[in-house]
C-alpha cells in the first residue's frame, strides 16, 4: 500500500504537463497522426460491427386437421396458405436482390481500381 499512497493526481497532472511541454513540434504531428489513425478504426470496426438478423422461416411443427374436410375445404385452405407463401417468397426475393445489388457495387468499385 506504501506505493499507491504515494500516488497524488495533482503530482500526475503537473508531471504530464512538463512532459507534454518537452516534446518537439514533429512529436505533436505524429501524436496527432496516431490518435487520428486509431480513432478511425475503431470508427470503422464499430460501424462494420453491425449485421442484421438472418432470415429464419417460421417452423410449425403441429397442425391438426379435421378428418371430415372435404376436398374444397383443403382446396380453399392450400389457397390461403399459398398467398402467404409467395408473401413471404417475395420478401426474401427483395432482400437477396438487395443483397445482390450490393456486392455489383462493391465489384463495380474494385474493378474501377484494377482490382
Amino acid at each position: 500500500m506504501t506505493f499507491l499512497s504515494r500516488m497524488s493526481p495533482v503530482r500526475a497532472w503537473s508531471d504530464l504537463r512538463y512532459f507534454l511541454s518537452t516534446r518537439e513540434r514533429h512529436e505533436w504531428w505524429f501524436l496527432a497522426a496516431a490518435i487520428a489513425i486509431t480513432t478511425f478504426l475503431i470508427f470503422a470496426f464499430a460501424k462494420d460491427s453491425y449485421m442484421e438478423k438472418e432470415y429464419k422461416p417460421q417452423i410449425v411443427y403441429v397442425q391438426q386437421w379435421r378428418l371430415d374436410r372435404t376436398d374444397a375445404e383443403i382446396v380453399a385452405q392450400q389457397k390461403i396458405d399459398q398467398v402467404k407463401k409467395d408473401a413471404e417468397l417475395a420478401e426474401l426475393k427483395k432482400k437477396q436482390d438487395e443483397n445482390r445489388a450490393a456486392f455489383q457495387r462493391l465489384d463495380d468499385k474494385l474493378t474501377k481500381m484494377g482490382i
